[in-house]
């Protein structure tokens, strides 16, 4: 029979896919001997069950009943007793930290009936009342649906009427009257009275968890940070303790280094007389963490001591969420802390001096998403911008958008492209959808610690917090958000390169600053760990040059098609446009120096370094106008009855090469085949570049080849002028046709390298348009969960991935030296890389500024593997 509820003593870190983050590292903090109150946890296969049926699956109701006796009696208390009740909260805690985006509900146990226990045991009957309004307003909102704002007003009524700033000023009997007016509201909302059954509580609290895994903010989140959506989420049932007992109590958020930059000290909030969830939702302004030692020394040292254990048995940034209850000091929460890129990347380095991890360990704890994070712009303040305001700097970053106020309304700005900063006096988990469409975040209330800067920080989204401004803020104004000074600018403060890119250019040194050297280390490790070697898709020498300084080792597309544009329209219009051999080759002569020059600059950049051309690709109506307008231009023309001239021989040959599906028509190696002199054109200017350039290694490759005899018959071509000109160089085939894929054995006998195109090759192995799918329906696919990720964005793995793998074994079976890389945009993607080296790719090419990304990927992916073989 498969067990449900586990014991604190029964599990740990080790069994976090049962017991969740959460409830994990309860049992391992509790395995350590640290004070963690006594407590039960539900398991993920519960959550599953009950997802799976809308039931709660059989005997989990029995275990719940026999774990939570065996917590009354380390507690010593019991559920529902008038005298001394027992109190416990109900928590979500999967797998994978999702802050805030499930529910939690504490004080479960509190009735009519076991509130004056409460107050007689705690001596304080304030605190007895406050704890029950809390009760009801959670269980009120996350339970049973009850709109929260409806219980805020309430409760400002109470302080307004009170003459209280917060709710602390509240006395016991206006919490007590509080209490009725929240019940009042719970049966106005739901028709029923408020649970006084304390195990009915318990019952509906662990179903609303559970429910809570599907709620809507929650799927948002897990699609955003691409977490798997078939997990489900534990629930944790732990006896109460209590900070809101008085000023010898409180509650607070630890990190034993700053999440933001990575520096080593005491970084954290702290707020007396209040519950857990005061402090992450910022409703009230916190004290910094080192204020503690003046209030409450004891309490201080011992928690110091916990987080130095903490961190050396996690080996990480550890996060950490306590309560003090009368001056005796409680852990409620551990887990490796969320932090920003930088301080990711300054950790991993730190540990790696200290003697707790290695190198190999330390860049697995860095990703090329946050490497890339790293390399985007930062301010530029030397034009003295009007400074409005200042705050806590939660998360680093540069944003520049307008002010909206609803995070609702902050995502229907965002959708008609305008660059947004949500604004809020703090931000709750339903402020989930603005807070992703905005380019940064701003609120009035929290710290660090708070919800808007844990979910920021996660998100890569700039964020500043319990920001004061100078000035009244209305919506549409422009703001120039610093997440890393914490500034807040109006209007919008123009950018600079960021430290990285600099340190990539060469224009500031590997030793500037922390970040910069662990930047470089962990940089520098990742080279001498990779197999797959980067290379760059680049069309021009400026691109090859920035591609070289940013470390990539060759170029692994040239896209001449690009060569085409611009002035040089005009030579293809005239190829388009004959009608004779003469008058053919006349326009191929005027292209041949221009492309010479073109490959000459690339092959000199790239000196020593392969460099592959693919020949020209794209339908040749690209390099003429639109149908449409030229239709337009002709009729007007004639409608004045003058003579369209040019413009009528351009119209009739745009009729004359039309095609209705032109990505599956005439283009790469079939305009190559019908157009005679094209492809050996641009394999003369090649051949004669690099017989120019000491060092160059020119590789051809030829687009689009569905068959074997496609790529022989250019080959032979090609190989002909080669040797007329006594140039080496490869020749092979990018593999973006499925069929090409599967007949990659035949194909590679005619062929020295192979380089996936990944996106012809995921649209015509899904058989969609991406200029066309993207915008109609890729939305709605994400919100099915048919797509966890957009194919375009991250390689398919089972499907595309499968003919890559295809093509590897059976090209390699049938030629072993065949070098085979990648050339599609996912080249670049962290999660794609990790695919193409376990399929056993050579290399992967990428745009200039994604090299660093790839390099840093490949290292990892390395590292993975080896571990992998190891186990």
């Amino acid at each position: 029979m498969t067990k449900f509820v586990y014991d604190f003593a029964e599990g740990g870190r080790d069994l976090k896919d049962l017991l969740g983050g959460k409830g994990g590292n309860l049992a391992e903090m509790a395995g350590l001997g640290l004070p963690v109150p006594p407590g039960f946890t539900i398991t993920t296969d519960a959550c599953r069950a009950y997802l799976r049926t809308g039931r709660e699956p059989f005997g989990l109701a029995d275990e719940i009943a026999l774990h939570l006796e065996g917590l009354e009696r380390q507690a010593g208390r019991r559920l529902g007793d008038p005298a001394d009740p027992l109190l416990v909260s109900v928590r979500s805690g999967a797998k994978f930290s999702m802050p805030g985006m499930m529910e939690t509900i504490l004080n479960v146990g509190l009735t009519d009936a076991t509130v004056g226990g409460l107050a007689a045991r705690a001596g304080d009957e304030r605190f007895a009342w406050d704890s029950y309004r809390r009760l009801i307003q959670m269980f009120g909102k996350t339970v049973r649906g009850v709109p929260g704002e409806v219980f805020e007003h309430a409760l400002d009524e109470a302080k307004t009427g009170a003459g209280a700033a917060d709710d602390t000023g509240l006395d016991a009997e206006t919490l007590r009257g509080l209490v009725e007016r929240y019940k009042h509201i719970f049966t106005a909302h739901t028709a029923e009275e408020f649970p006084q059954d304390p195990h009915e509580q318990l019952r509906q609290a662990v179903r609303a968890v559970f429910d809570s895994w599907n709620a809507e903010r929650a799927v948002l989140y897990r699609r955003q940070e691409r977490i798997p959506s078939n997990l489900g989420t534990a629930v944790n049932v732990v006896a109460m303790v209590f900070g809101n007992l008085g000023a010898d109590s409180g509650t607070g958020v630890a990190f034993t280094r700053d999440p933001a930059t990575g520096e080593r000290g005491v970084y954290g909030d702290y707020l007396a007389n209040a519950q857990g969830e005061d402090v992450v939702a910022g409703i009230r302004n916190t004290m910094p963490l080192q204020d503690l030692e003046q209030r409450d020394k004891a309490s201080y040292d011992e928690l110091m001591s916990i987080m130095s254990t903490l961190e050396e048995h996690y080996k990480d940034l550890c996060d950490i969420e306590f309560t003090i209850e009368r001056g005796k000091l409680w852990m409620l929460q551990t887990r490796v802390g969320k932090r920003t890129a930088a301080a990711a990347f300054v950790i991993a380095a730190q540990l790696v001096d200290e003697g707790v991890i290695d190198l190999d360990e330390a860049l697995s704890r860095v990703t090329g998403a946050q490497l890339a994070q790293l390399m985007f712009p930062a301010f530029d303040l030397s034009g003295a911008p009007r400074r409005v305001g200042s705050g806590v700097a939660a998360s680093p970053g540069a944003a520049v958008g307008v002010a909206v106020f609803d995070a609702h309304r902050a995502a229907e700005v965002a959708a008609d492209g305008t660059p947004v900063i949500l604004v809020r006096r703090e931000t709750n988990p339903d402020d989930l959808p603005g807070m992703i469409a905005a380019q940064g975040i701003l609120t009035s209330r929290g710290g660090k610690t708070s919800h808007a800067a844990v979910v920021a920080r996660g998100m890569g989204k700039t964020c500043v917090c319990g920001a004061s401004l100078d000035v009244d803020l209305h919506e549409g104004d422009l703001l120039s958000v610093d997440g890393t000074a914490g500034a807040v600018y109006l209007g919008a403060v123009p950018v600079q390169p960021s430290p990285v890119v600099c340190y990539f250019e060469g224009t500031l040194s590997p030793d500037a600053d922390p970040l910069i050297r662990a930047v470089d280390r962990l940089l520098t490790h990742a080279d001498k760990r990779r197999r797959l070697a980067v290379r760059a898709n680049a069309d021009t020498g400026e691109d090859a040059a920035r591609a070289r300084r940013f470390g990539a080792q060759g170029i692994g597309l040239c896209r001449t098609e690009h060569m085409f544009l611009g002035e040089r329209r005009t030579l293809v219009e005239r190829l388009i446009l004959a009608r004779t051999t003469e008058q053919r080759e006349a326009a191929l002569a005027e292209l041949l120096p221009l492309q010479r020059n073109d490959f000459t600059d690339l092959f000199r950049e790239m000196a020593g370094l392969p460099v592959t051309v693919r020949l020209i690709d794209p339908p040749l109506h690209e390099f003429l106008p639109p149908l449409e307008d030229l239709a337009v231009k002709v009729a007007v023309a004639e409608e004045r009855g003058e003579d369209p001239g040019h413009d009528r021989e351009l119209l009739d040959a745009v009729h004359r090469m039309h095609e209705d599906n032109p990505m599956l028509g005439l283009r790469g190696v079939r305009l190559g085949l019908v157009i005679p002199g094209l492809f050996a054109m641009q394999v003369r200017a090649i051949a004669e570049a690099a017989a120019l350039v000491p060092g160059a290694r020119a590789e051809i490759m030829v687009p689009l080849v569905g068959a074997v005899q496609e790529l022989e018959a250019v080959r032979e071509e090609a190989r002909r002028l080669l040797t007329e000109l006594g140039v080496e160089a490869r020749i092979g085939t990018m593999i973006e046709v499925p069929r090409a894929a599967l007949t990659a054995g035949e194909i590679a006998r005619a062929a020295d390298f192979f380089s996936f195109g990944t996106n012809d090759l995921t649209q015509m192995g899904w058989g969609f348009s991406r200029d066309d799918v993207e915008g109609a329906f890729f939305s709605r696919y994400l919100e099915l969960g048919i797509f966890g990720v957009s194919p375009f964005e991250s390689i398919d793995r089972d499907g595309v991935g499968r003919l890559i793998r295809i093509a590897v074994t059976e090209g390699r079976a049938a030629r072993p030296d065949l070098h085979i890389g990648v050339c599609g945009e996912h080249g670049g993607d962290p999660d794609s890389i990790r695919f193409f080296h376990d399929a056993g790719l050579d290399y992967v090419s990428c745009s200039p500024f994604r090299v660093p990304v790839a390099r840093l990927e490949a290292g990892r992916s390395a590292v993975v593997a080896a571990g992998s073989d190891t186990r």
